[in-house]
């Protein structure tokens, strides 16, 4: 396979973290303990101070942290004194294969209880908690250490006396708000299994998801604000209710102000007891929630991820790779519906604030989410690629405007980040800031590469895989290899790999997901170059992949070239292998108001196209179209436009309830009866 380009090797990173910043890490502090008391690599005692000895340090870390699992994670669960009921018999259960592995047998423990430990110290009673705004909130709604302890044991005896028990399903179809988080700590604080979808979407889009597992209990909105509009969601959960016949129990949050329907219980009634929170033990591998892939192709999949396995690998993600801590206020831009609110929710198990936002992010204008940013004064920022290019397009300036000196973390996700976007990032937010580009899934509920506080920043490459994390880049034969293109795998087992999907007794669905390709090795899904200086770069997702002549490209390439010009707003490839064996590789744009694809502006895509990146980069055709479909979580749809080109009808190339805007795709299904005509 040969190498797409890749970011020029730069003298200077657009970053490095200063050493005192660098040696106060908790990642440092992790590894001195872990050095003393687990045999990890030491940590220097002088603070580091070139590149290549924090490189070397964090690879030398890294490298122990994979090879020696045991170590590692006993090292994890002692460092933050994770709290076992019942102490585990092993770290990973012999034989530790994938799929399969099983971590931490005989133990128990609880999610919840973790999440509160903040809670039990009397001087964090009155300290901040989360932070909530919505679109019309002039300042942030408090909900304090004390009253979130106090709304999740009163909400979870409530849970109890209406007959819920550990295993059972509770389900929500709410947006990022704070009673959120309580309904989902409090499920776990029973021993329950949460599930959530947001109020976007629609009911069969839910009803997909929520058939499958069949909750007893539904948390539900009657609305929700958004684009400055309220939307009215009373009909969808009505359809829910009857759709749902398993439900025993539906609890009302009255957002728009709504009453309660009939036989429905009051949100506010459940949560204003004063009840100290019962936490139930469970198993390690007790589920803890349900998370869901964007389902394009079928039944959205139903991944159950456990108690114990979240616990362990969000406490190392949030404290270890976002260097969160009590002095935090950590906002992430996500949905209920999406696993980066889950993540969200990570940071109260490090004693940090946690920033709930409900709303658009460009509402009033594009800058509105860097408004609340400033306005939390949010010291870890997180936000979609997507975002930032919005954001360059639109000529903001973030770091002259607000006052955005409280963040010193800027993390990004979703898609990968181009470098125009790092550039813009250093540019426009700030010059002393650490970029955390991360890149994960749903599926690990977690991140495979991501931050590293110790790290420099280069342009357009995150900074490392993550600890327990052992990824490689492979070759069609399953060779590792640097500096080359590959598929991103995992060769060994994570605690937050799905204990399965919901029903899929043998397995049979898990192991085609993810280990058909390399038995025994987890295949992502996702283009990588693992670099020779130890960073990674994201080149887009490997079932989509261009195929001309041999030679396979990444979309995400074209991608950061193209929506670079100016006039073009977002876009989209797809390679088609036709019947007489040719390759067809058009390009939809959508146009930036006001632009026009005339001869010079196709001229243009073309020209950048070739000298950035190859004479095979140049599409066949350049059309544009009024819009993309995306999954509900904001994701092309490459796979479902290609299926539809190659003359798949939709409702089999696609399952309706996964898009955003069906119209976008039906252009498509248009323009391929089109391309049958003689």
């Amino acid at each position: 396979m040969s190498t797409p380009p890749t970011p020029q090797d730069h003298p200077e990173p657009l970053w490095r973290p200063a050493p005192a910043r660098a040696a106060a890490s908790r990642l440092v502090d992790f590894q001195r303990w872990a050095a003393e008391h687990h045999g990890a690599p030491a940590a220097p005692l002088a603070p580091v101070t070139t590149d290549a000895e924090a490189a070397t340090r964090y690879a030398d870390l890294h490298r122990w942290s994979t090879e020696d699992l045991t170590r590692f994670w006993t090292a994890v669960t002692e460092y933050f004194d994770v709290r076992f009921h019942t102490p585990p018999t092993a770290v990973l259960a012999e034989p530790a294969t994938m799929p399969g592995a099983t971590w931490f047998p005989g133990a128990t423990l609880n999610y919840a209880e973790h999440a509160l430990r903040a809670a039990e110290d009397p001087a964090n009673a009155d300290r901040p908690a989360v932070l909530h705004l919505d679109e019309r909130s002039t300042e942030p709604a408090v909900t304090t250490w004390s009253e979130l302890r106090r709304q999740v044991g009163s909400l979870a005896a409530a849970l109890r006396a209406n007959g819920v028990r550990p295993g059972d399903r509770v389900s929500a179809y709410l947006p990022n708000i704070p009673q959120a988080a309580v309904a989902l700590l409090a499920t776990a604080a029973v021993g329950a299994t949460w599930t959530s979808c947001a109020p976007d979407f629609g009911a069969r889009s839910v009803l997909d998801r929520l058939q499958q597992i069949e909750p007893t209990v539904l948390f539900a909105v009657d609305g929700y604000h958004y684009g400055g509009k309220d939307h009215d969601r009373t009909e969808v959960v009505a359809e829910l209710r009857r759709e749902l016949p398993t439900l025993a129990t539906v609890i009302h949050v009255p957002l728009l102000g709504t009453p309660a329907p009939e036989g429905a219980l009051s949100y506010d009634a459940l949560v204003s007891s004063d009840t100290a929170p019962v936490f139930e033990p469970v198993p390690f591998d007790h589920p803890l929630w349900v998370l869901y892939s964007s389902g394009t192709t079928g039944l959205p999949k139903a991944i159950v991820q456990s108690q114990g396995g979240i616990l362990v690998e969000h406490l190392k993600q949030a404290a270890l790779h976002l260097d969160l801590g009590p002095e935090d206020r950590f906002l992430w831009y996500t949905s209920t519906g999406w696993m980066m609110w889950n993540f969200l929710l990570a940071g109260l198990l490090t004693g940090t604030t946690i920033v709930t936002y409900d709303g658009s992010p460009g509402h009033p204008d594009t800058g509105a989410l860097w408004s609340v940013a400033a306005r939390t004064r949010a010291t870890v920022l997180g936000t979609s690629a997507a975002y930032v290019i919005a954001s360059r397009k639109a000529d903001l300036h973030p770091g002259r405007d607000l006052d955005l000196s409280a963040v010193r973390c800027l993390g990004t996700t979703g898609s990968p980040l181009p470098p125009d976007g790092f550039q813009w990032i250093y540019d426009e937010v700030g010059s002393d800031l650490w970029l955390a580009s991360v890149s994960g899934g749903t599926d690990v509920c977690s991140c495979f590469v991501g931050g590293v506080p110790t790290l420099p920043v280069h342009l357009g490459e995150i900074q490392a895989p993550c600890l327990g994390a052992a990824v490689e880049s492979w070759d069609a034969d399953g060779h590792p290899h640097t500096d080359t293109v590959g598929e991103l795998v995992v060769t060994k087992p994570l605690p937050s790999m799905p204990t399965g999907f919901w029903n899929d007794p043998d397995g049979h669905r898990y192991h085609d997901s993810y280990f058909d390709t390399y038995p025994g090795t987890w295949r992502h899904g996702d283009w990588i170059t693992a670099t020779s200086r130890g960073t990674v770069v994201i080149h887009g997702r490997s079932d989509s992949t261009l195929n001309r002549q041999g030679v396979r490209m990444g979309s995400a390439d074209i991608y950061e070239v193209v929506e670079r010009l100016p006039e073009i707003a977002e876009s989209l490839v797809i390679g088609l292998e036709e019947p007489d064996g040719g390759y067809w590789m058009p390009l939809f744009v959508v146009l930036a108001p006001g632009a026009e694809l005339d001869d010079a502006l196709t001229a243009r895509i073309r020209t950048s196209l070739r000298t950035e990146l190859s004479p095979r980069h140049v599409p066949d055709e350049v059309i544009t179209v009024a819009g993309l479909p995306h999954t509900l979580t904001g994701k092309r749809l490459e796979v479902p436009v290609k299926r539809l080109l190659g003359g798949t009808p939709l409702t089999q190339a696609v399952n309706p309830g996964s898009v955003d805007d069906l119209d976008h795709l039906r252009f498509f299904e248009r323009l391929a009866a089109t391309r049958k005509q003689p």
